[in-house]
């Protein structure tokens, strides 16, 4: 049985994915930290993965660590799981079961709280996404990324088109001399199946019709209105991944707790 128990521990928890998250923020933090140049291929990568801060904007907290903390975490408890398996060693099984069960109970607490918080949460998604549009023209990878998420959920905007008035660039005063003035970007704009290639000047003076019109050439609805009609739409499918993953790490602690008690009984029938 020690020899299946490892392979049986939830994937998350396996050590050479926990090994992998380390690396990978490991590399990130070696890269962005460094002001001279990178030799390649890091020198093209260099400036996406040094904004990944001013794309977040959380408060000056990094995403790098919570990488770093769930990568140490998942290659402790997986090496704890493989070793104390191979080796019968009962404290390592304990220490695994346990706080995989502290894990378990602390990702039902965050969606206890997820539930109750939930306007909380949609306020910072608010929050969040209207200040990365503050923020469009300033970073390539930051348009590409709201960009994408417009295109992806037929979106515009956070609660719809006109929050594109906090953007410099797109805003309505008259101080405005861009060309893009009153208008949206091209991600906002309904696609024409016939269209080979896309019109990135679709958007222009767009906000300045009216509303009924505005619906003919983009999209109004707001892209948090539409991710909460998406996980509507899907709850079948995120209520199924999250109980399959609550299932296998309850799993995993009931194989732990079976071999420690098949380990304690050998040894006390020695």
């Amino acid at each position: 049985m020690a020899s299946f128990f490892p392979m049986a521990a939830p994937a998350g928890l396996r050590p050479d994915i926990g090994i992998t998250c380390l690396g990978s923020s490991r590399r990130y933090c070696s890269q962005c930290c460094q002001h001279t140049s990178l030799p390649p291929p890091f020198s093209d990568v260099k400036g996406v993965l040094s904004n990944i801060s001013s794309i977040t904007d959380l408060g000056g907290f990094d995403p790098v660590w919570l990488f770093l903390v769930v990568g140490g975490v998942m290659f402790i408890l997986g090496f704890a799981g493989c070793i104390g398996a191979l080796r019968e060693n009962t404290f390592l099984l304990k220490f695994f079961s346990v706080f995989l069960g502290i894990i378990f109970f602390l990702e039902l607490t965050a969606g206890v709280l997820a539930f109750v918080f939930k306007d909380w949460i949609k306020d910072q998604l608010y929050f969040f996404i209207n200040n990365n549009i503050r923020a469009y023209r300033d970073d390539i990878d930051l348009q590409n990324l709201i960009d994408f998420t417009q295109e992806y959920w037929q979106c515009c905007g956070a609660f719809g088109a006109d929050d594109w008035n906090l953007n410099i660039y797109f805003n309505c005063t008259d101080s405005n001399a861009s060309r893009e003035r009153c208008g949206v970007p091209f991600s906002c704009c309904t696609k024409d199946p016939a269209e080979d290639v896309i019109n990135t000047q679709c958007g222009y003076d767009a906000r300045q019709k009216p509303e009924v019109d505005q619906q003919i050439v983009i999209y109004t609805k707001g892209c948090v209105p539409q991710f909460e009609k998406w996980l509507q739409d899907n709850l079948t499918i995120v209520a199924g991944i999250f109980i399959g993953i609550a299932l296998l790490q309850i799993f995993g602690i009931c194989l732990a707790q079976n071999l420690v008690s098949d380990i304690e009984a050998v040894r006390a029938s020695w």
